[in-house]
Formats: structure tokens, sequence, C-alpha cells
């Protein structure tokens, strides 16, 4: 008896330190991969650069009081802002429709069109960008065949302008969006919007009314991934744009290859900080809408 009762005041590992320990491993991993390269980066972002000695050690705002004051690199922040903000929206009006036909539909090939959805997310983005490359050139399939098609006399220029790195760039991050909405459409239970109908209400008042806030927290969820994508496109602007588009991410890289680390870093920091603040607005205006 005296055993039974020894056994049950005996207590195991509390659920806080159990936690803990399965967590603790890979919060460690990733602060050596990520928290302590972005706090040596930071360092370096208040560096000099010297173009003999390269980086001067220093404790300086000047990488950034640069940034700020040119009007070259202004501009390249409110294109990456401006392509961003275009991409996420067609994302948007484009993704929900086909995540609702994916998540309503009774087909017998459902699976296969969501696999088509997925297959593109193998695909590398520079493959990507390379065929679009061959689509969109000046002597690419579209020009050719508006041209045969007596649609235009010469051919058409869309390679190296912000239209096609937009058209890239929603090709890319269309896949997100869409399997964000249609997991989240998929939980909506159908009997609502027949409720929405046969009260009087009309397609469009029962996607206001009904749909589109039940959806908000897939529809924030996807903004805030496409968002973080198009704000840190590469491969897309550099093979889409050519070497007159700016943007954040390949002025990044190039300064990293003229070695003023200290700028790249400045630069890196004002792209990451801008993202995240954009992203944590943006969720705490969903959550709001969505409590309301």
């Amino acid at each position: 008896m005296s055993a039974t009762v020894a056994g049950k005041g005996s207590s195991g590992p509390s659920p806080v330190l159990s936690a803990a320990a399965l967590i603790g491993p890979a919060t460690f991993i990733v602060s050596l991969g990520i928290v302590v390269p972005l706090l040596i980066l930071a360092r370096y972002s208040l560096n000099e650069f010297d173009p003999r000695l390269l980086m001067v050690e220093a404790f300086s705002p000047s990488n950034y009081a640069r940034f700020f004051s040119d009007p070259f690199y202004l501009a390249t922040f409110w294109t990456t802002l401006r392509v961003s903000l275009i991409c996420t929206l067609a994302c948007i009006v484009l993704g929900f429709p086909l995540a609702y036909v994916l998540a309503r539909t009774q087909s017998r090939f459902k699976n296969l069109m969501i696999i088509a959805v997925v297959v593109p997310l193998f695909v590398g983005n520079a493959v990507r960008a390379a065929g679009w490359m061959t689509l969109l050139g000046s002597r690419g399939f579209l020009s050719v065949t508006l041209m045969d098609l007596g649609l235009t006399g010469a051919p058409t220029e869309i390679m190296f302008s912000e239209t096609a790195v937009v058209v890239g760039i929603i090709a890319v991050n269309l896949p997100y969006m869409v399997l964000t909405l249609q997991s989240v459409l998929e939980g909506i239970n159908r009997n609502l919007e027949e409720a929405a109908f046969n009260l009087g209400a009309g397609p469009a008042t029962m996607f206001r009314r009904v749909l589109w806030p039940l959806a908000l927290p897939g529809i924030a969820a996807g903004t805030i991934l496409t968002f973080i994508l198009a704000m840190n496109a590469y491969a897309t602007p550099v093979l889409l744009g050519g070497p007159q588009f700016r943007m954040m991410a390949p002025l990044v890289y190039g300064q990293f290859q003229l070695n003023n680390w200290p700028f790249a870093a400045a630069v890196a920091f004002i792209l990451m900080a801008t993202t995240l603040v954009l992203t944590v607005v943006a969720g705490m205006m969903a959550s709001q809408r969505f409590r309301d």
C-alpha cells in the first residue's frame, strides 16, 4: 500500500522541461546558423569601406545614411516595394479562384490538379526564368506568334522590363498562394455558402460577407509569404529585368561582389527590416479584421 502511494506521489519531468529538451537542439542549431551570422552582418554594416583596405572597423551609420540620401538607391527600394505589392495583389486575384475550385471540386482528378500546382515548385527559379526568356524575348514565341498573326509589325519588346519581372515573380509565387488558400477554403463548411444563397445573397454578396472573412487567415498567410518571396527575389529580376532593372536583392549581391561588405550588409538589413515591418503590420491588420 505504501509503495503504491509512493508511486503515485512521484512525478516525472515537467512538460516545460520535456518541451525544452525537444526544441533545445533545434533552437541551438538555428541560433548558430542564422542569428549569429546576422549579428556579425549587423556589426559589418556599421563599418566603413576603403577601396584599398576594403573593410575598415568603425562604428558609424554612414552606410545607412548613404542609402537613404542617394536617389539611385531610394529608387531601387521603391521599385522593389512596388513590384512586390503588384505581384502579391496579382497572386491574390489569380490564386483565389483556382484555390476555390481545388477546395470545392469533387472530381476524381483533384489530386492530379493539386499535383499540377505543386510541380512548378520542384523547378528552380533560374530555370523558370530562362523559360520565360524564351517566351518573352524579342525573337521568342510570343513575339513571333504576334507577328505571324499580323497583330504586330515588329518584334515585341517585353524582356528586360518591369513587366517581365512582374510576370516571372507571379509565376514563381502563385503556387504558394494557391496552396495556402486551398487548405483554408477546404475547412470552410459549404453549408455556410448555401445558407447565404438561401437568404437571398448573390454570389458577390456571399463572397464579400461570408467567404472572404472566413478565408482571411489564409489570405493573410499567403499574402505574407508571397510578399516576402517577392521582396527577396534575385534570379527573376536579374534574368528577366536585365542589368538596367534594379531590385534590392541583386543590389546586395552586387555590393558583395565589389567587396563592399559594410554597405552590402546595410542594404541587406534595410531590406530585411522593411520586409519584417510590413509583414507584421499586415498580420496585425488581418488579425484585427478577423476578430471584428
